[in-house]
């Protein structure tokens, strides 16, 4: 029984806060009309954002050299470490799109910007400084502008244009490399090794121009990473193989001189001496052709070490811009507005009233 009650109660309760709204409904009205003008020029002041998306299926990034090469390894007694697990995983792809290094290898690639009929090619860091913004962003810009314009006047003009140093960046420079960075991301699905990846710019043609720039660098980068190891072993391993080879073919030479010297005699030393030369020959043949074996392996560690991207869905110019949604914009604001005089009406009234008498 006492149940019920307490449940009649709330009704009545809601029923009654539902009254009091609708009686302000002129309130919310006004603050409905509001909320549209706002929504509609915040939504028309944001510039067109571009978005292409290239989708990657990359191998797993396991070594697989206990495959063909480890079984070929096995039988002159090669361990190449088939367990070995890459350091570099797809799991990374983000870190690298958002690192400087990354965004500096793209920092001046030329790009070309559509306008009607004309087009202008320029380098991507000033394609970013060019990129227009809302009305708001410029205001706020004004005072900066304005300190940095009086300073200017009080230094000395510089000659040329000093180059960039990745260890070193200018504020200006800084900027840049952050709005590079910031028009990237990369997603990974775990489960299935799928990476996405998405630029986001104002002219749809750069755009397209940077994803694939992004998709051919990370490709790039991967493979330099990933073979690095393999072709240092490599240059080491012909290093070697050329030593050996040396040595061995300077034991031959001493080898094939003391037989032809001593072709007619038959003493003991002869005999040991000789069987000294045959040996150090044998012995010398048996680490050269090790090393050419090794050798060979590693050439083959090399190509198995570069990883395979299949370009899913690869880079095409879009034709719809990305953003802004102003549909979105316009529901969101109005939502608020809603939220806001309801609580106003609930809450912040009687709240304000209390503040005011206790005053």
């Amino acid at each position: 029984m006492d149940q019920n009650q307490q449940a009649a109660e709330q009704e009545i309760d809601l029923l009654e806060l539902a009254k009091k709204l609708w009686q302000r409904r002129k309130t919310f009205y006004k603050a409905f009309g509001i909320a549209v003008v706002v929504a509609l020029v915040i939504a028309f002041s944001l510039p067109k954002q571009y978005g292409v998306t290239v989708t990657l299926s990359p191998e797993s990034g396991e070594n697989s050299t206990g495959g063909n090469l480890g079984g070929i390894a096995s039988m002159i007694g090669v361990n190449l470490g088939g367990s070995e697990t890459d350091a570099l995983n797809i799991t990374l792809f983000p870190d690298i799109l958002s690192s400087n290094p990354f965004a500096l290898e793209l920092y001046g690639m030329p790009v070309t910007v559509e306008d009607g009929e004309e087009t202008t090619s320029m380098p991507l860091n000033e394609y970013m400084e060019s990129q227009s913004k809302p009305w708001w962003g410029w205001l706020m810009s004004l005072p900066g502008k304005a300190v940095g314009g009086i300073l200017s006047l009080f230094k000395d003009e510089e000659e040329g244009s000093a180059a960039l140093n990745p260890f070193r960046l200018s504020k200006e420079e800084t900027l840049k490399l952050e709005a590079i960075k910031h028009s990237m991301s990369a997603t990974v699905d775990k489960k299935t090794g799928i990476t996405t990846i998405t630029v986001t710019l104002q002219d749809p043609l750069v755009a397209a121009t940077v994803a694939d720039s992004v998709v051919r660098k990370l490709q790039d980068y991967v493979t330099d990473y990933r073979t690095r190891k393999a072709i240092d072993d490599c240059a080491y391993w012909e290093k070697l193989y050329t030593e050996r080879q040396s040595e061995y073919y300077t034991a031959q030479q001493k080898y094939a001189a003391y037989v032809d010297e001593n072709k007619g005699l038959y003493t003991q030393k002869s005999k040991v001496e000789g069987d000294r030369l045959q040996n150090d020959m044998n012995l010398a043949y048996q680490v050269y052709s090790q090393t050419a074996q090794q050798l060979q392996l590693t050439r083959g560690k090399i190509q198995e070490a570069k990883p395979v991207f299949a370009v899913v869905n690869p880079a095409t110019v879009p034709i719809k811009a990305a953003s802004p949604k102003k549909l979105m914009i316009l529901v969101g604001f109005v939502f608020l507005a809603f939220c806001g005089t309801a609580g106003w009406i609930l809450f912040g009234e009687d709240i304000w009233g209390k503040l005011r008498i206790k005053n």
